[in-house]
This record gives structure tokens, C-alpha cells and sequence, in this order.
């Protein structure tokens, strides 16, 4: 079974269906754990109000934080849950920092946070909620899209079974754990894939002798290897085995749709700077691309930028 005991679940304000808190019912009723609303506000004209007291504008923000906290908890009664669900609302002006220093102060080990579709050039100047905690939460993360989560759903577990080095297999055996875990919970199948790096093109141009075909076979071959012993490693048979040429942010969704997942499980490693807002990581670009749930997992031994 999973890990997740204790779950933070992100609340958006602007929406009307908090889809984020629906999937973390639907969790607690298959396992028990703890669940927290959590709301992050802020209002710049609160700051600016020069007319005001430092205590005044102090009071007005308590007065904010017990109304949306008074929110929460008819969110809460609307849901005619028998869990006991706690709420924390908290004035912050950057919403990703607050969430992680509290999943930090709240030793929580997992966020569920509602999803959409991200404007790229948007994205570049100004970084989304989801992809600051895709590079920077310490812990996994859940980003719920407006579906259904039905028993028998698939789970897609995307992995990187070439690599050799110690800290990518370790990831591969958490994604893969969590995927089996959470595909029992659905009472379902886990399903493994990996893409491995097209024919360089260049390389074919340039160098005459080049045998493009051998070239693309003898990779197949070995990532077709790869991926049977890290299959056999979690037991999952070879038919529910996927590997495909092609970058991953390309193939993982056309694996999603092919098998109608309902969860890709998949690894992050947080990427900073100038890089990653050109660039961004693998799976921030397959976030906007499925139509299901998304959980990220980090290595376990991530160093989270913010403490």
C-alpha cells in the first residue's frame, strides 16, 4: 500500500468544484489518512492601505483569514463527509512557498492540487503554481483534472529503464511502487513504459557509414531488456510492458490515451534558472498534455530549494 498518511490538499478559491478535495475523499475511502485544506490568500491593497495602522491592517487580514477559514469549513459540511478534515488558511503572497514550508512544518507526504492547462509563453514569465511544486515540493505530488477516478482505471508508471545509475533506478523502483499501489486501490492493472531517444539525425548526415537501422534496433533491444528486468523486479508481466521510440513528453501521452489511464505516475527531479524556463521539465509538459491525473514522485533523496 501506499505511504500517504498524511495529505494536504490544496483549495482554489476561484473555482466552484474543488476537485482537489473530491480526489482526496475518494482516497481517504479506500485508506485511511488524514486530510488538510489548505488556502493560501493575499491582497496587495491590504498592504497599502496607509491610512490604516500597522494594527489595523493586521486586524483586517485576521478578519479575511476567519472568513475563508468559516468557508472552508462549509466546504467541509457541503461535503456530508464522515472524515475529519482540518483547514489552515494562511496570508501569503507567493502561494507555492506557503504551500511547501507547510507541507514542511506539517510533515505531510503528500499535495493534491487541482490542474488545467498552462499558457506557454505565460508559463515562461510567470511560473505556475503546479510547476514550482513539480521542481521544488519535497514531496509527491497529485494534480487532479476534472475526470472521473472509476475502480479498474488503468495506471501508467513512466520510467527510464536504460539508465544505470543508482539514483535514477531508485526512482524507477518509487514510481513503480507507487503505481502498484495506487492501481490495488483502483483495483486495477499497472502498466510500465519507457521511450528511448529517437535515430539522431545529424549523426546520419554526417558520418557516411552510419547504419541508421542497426543503430535503432540495437537500442530498442537493449531498452526492450531493460524494461523486462525492471518488470520482472515488481512482477508485472510483459504484456502490460510499453516500449516505444520517441521523446517522453511525446509518447507518454499517446500511451495515456491508447490505454485510457485514469493516473500516470511518474518521477521529477527539480530543474532552476534559465533552463528550466525555456525548457522545463518532462513532466510539466505531460501535465498539459493527458486528460488524467498526474503524480509526481521524487527521489528520496531530493533537496527541496526552500526551507
Amino acid at each position: 500500500m501506499n505511504n500517504f498518511k498524511n495529505v494536504l490538499v490544496v483549495i482554489d478559491p476561484t473555482e466552484d468544484n474543488q476537485k482537489a478535495f473530491s480526489r482526496a475523499l475518494e482516497l481517504a475511502e479506500k485508506q485511511p489518512i488524514s486530510i488538510t485544506l489548505f488556502l493560501s490568500i493575499y491582497d496587495f491593497s491590504y498592504e497599502m492601505t496607509t491610512m490604516l495602522s500597522s494594527d489595523e491592517r493586521h486586524n483586517m487580514r485576521d478578519a479575511v483569514i476567519a472568513d475563508r477559514t468559516a468557508w472552508l469549513e462549509d466546504l467541509v459540511k457541503e461535503n456530508q463527509t464522515d472524515i475529519n478534515v482540518l483547514s489552515k488558511v494562511v496570508w501569503h503572497n507567493r502561494p507555492y512557498e506557503s504551500i511547501i514550508k507547510e507541507v514542511i512544518d506539517g510533515n505531510y507526504d503528500l499535495v493534491i492540487k487541482g490542474t488545467h492547462s498552462h499558457d506557454t509563453l505565460k508559463s515562461v514569465l510567470f511560473t505556475p503554481t503546479d510547476w514550482h511544486l513539480l521542481r521544488k515540493c519535497p514531496v509527491s505530488v497529485l494534480l487532479v483534472k476534472e475526470h472521473a477516478w472509476p475502480a479498474h482505471g488503468k495506471v501508467l508508471a513512466a520510467v527510464s529503464a536504460g539508465v544505470e545509475d543508482e539514483q535514477h533506478q531508485d526512482l524507477n523502483n518509487l514510481i513503480i511502487s507507487n503505481a502498484i499501489s495506487m492501481a490495488d486501490l483502483l483495483e486495477s492493472d499497472t502498466h510500465l513504459m519507457n521511450a528511448y531517444p529517437p535515430t539522431p539525425v545529424n549523426i546520419a548526415v554526417e558520418i557516411p557509414e552510419f547504419d541508421p537501422n542497426e543503430y535503432n534496433s540495437t537500442m530498442k533491444s537493449f531498452h526492450v531488456k531493460s524494461m523486462e528486468s525492471l518488470a520482472n523486479k515488481h512482477q508485472v508481466p510483459s504484456t502490460r510492458c510499453h516500449v516505444i521510440e520517441g521523446m517522453p513528453e511525446d509518447v507518454i501521452p499517446r500511451v495515456a490515451k491508447d490505454l485510457d489511464a485514469e493516473l500516470v505516475v511518474m518521477g521529477t527531479v527539480g530543474r532552476q534558472g534559465i533552463t528550466a524556463a525555456l525548457i522545463g521539465n518532462t513532466a510539466e509538459h505531460v501535465m498539459d498534455n493527458i486528460n488524467c491525473d498526474l503524480l509526481a514522485i521524487k527521489p528520496s533523496d531530493f533537496d527541496c530549494p526552500i526551507k
